[in-house]
């Protein structure tokens, strides 16, 4: 097993188990983080002897979100641009900063990662929260412990929902209107239910039995598998996903915005603290 700053790698026969963390802070994710993580799933994509890939998070949580709030946060840092070609953001003011930030780190990351052509699997324990919510559905199949809940809370910041906008395909737009207009969590089961996750089990085999699907998965040609999950997302792309996503953004950064105007900051003043207070 390789560290390389806030992610962990490890390779078993054909599948790649890339981990957040930053368990601390239930992988919160900050730009180093994030570009960790990039990093790690570029080397897993360009490794022939990598089949598919696990997503993890260290700890009892796969992520509680964007880090909003940690000693480590790096929202005014400079990182290099990976998923777009926009500007350096670090030196500019307002909306501008934040958008271009946002488009890079989030929105840009995600559509990257969900275009990988080897298969992902999210392997989800506790916390899937806003932005851990996005990582998990940037991949193509999801596993979830008894103990997982998924949640969306930003509405309670005066925000449409996170950045990487998949609500009303990853769910029905009833259900997906649920979790946003609430805020609460969504437990497991009716994630299962509601067909966001395609599988539940024990919190104490979820390892086991992730590593034993996505083995399954490598034994099937490389090649066709690839091709599949393109023809699968481009069909989503047809019903409007990509459109989605780029008019949600807009409507979010509008959100930010107005909060800038009317509010002590972009966030409504909220940190993770007020944040997980809320959260039921």
């Amino acid at each position: 097993m390789s560290e390389e700053q806030t992610v962990l790698t490890e390779t078993r026969d054909a599948v790649a188990v890339i981990t957040m963390n930053r368990p601390r802070y239930r992988n919160a994710q900050n730009a180093k983080m994030t570009h960790a993580l990039d990093a790690a799933l570029t080397r897993a994509v360009s490794d022939d002897a990598v089949r598919v890939i696990v997503l993890a998070g260290a700890g009892d949580h796969f992520s509680a979100g964007h880090d909003i709030g940690t000693p480590e946060r790096d929202i005014h840092k400079s990182f290099p641009r990976v998923a777009t070609t926009w500007w350096e953001h670090a030196d500019k003011q307002g909306a501008e900063g934040v958008f271009v930030r946002e488009q890079e780190l989030y929105l840009g990351m995600c559509r990257r990662w969900r275009d990988l052509p080897k298969p992902t699997i999210a392997m989800v324990q506790g916390a899937c929260v806003a932005g851990g919510l996005m990582l998990a559905w940037t991949c193509d199949l999801i596993v979830a412990a008894d103990d997982a809940f998924f949640a969306d809370p930003v509405v309670r910041m005066g925000i449409p929902g996170v950045e990487y906008f998949a609500h009303p395909f990853a769910m029905p737009p009833r259900v997906a209107k649920e979790m946003l207009f609430l805020g609460e969590k969504v437990p497991a089961g009716r994630a299962l239910a509601v067909g966001m996750v395609n599988r539940v089990v024990p919190r104490a085999t979820l390892h086991d039995e992730t590593l034993a699907l996505a083995a399954r998965i490598a034994q099937m040609p490389r090649f066709a598998l690839a091709l599949a999950k393109k023809a699968v997302n481009q069909a989503e792309d047809r019903m409007g996903l990509r459109d989605t996503m780029d008019a949600a953004f807009a409507l979010h950064h509008l959100a930010h915005a107005h909060n800038a105007l009317t509010s002590p900051d972009h966030l409504a003043g909220e940190d993770a603290k007020s944040m997980a207070a809320k959260l039921k």
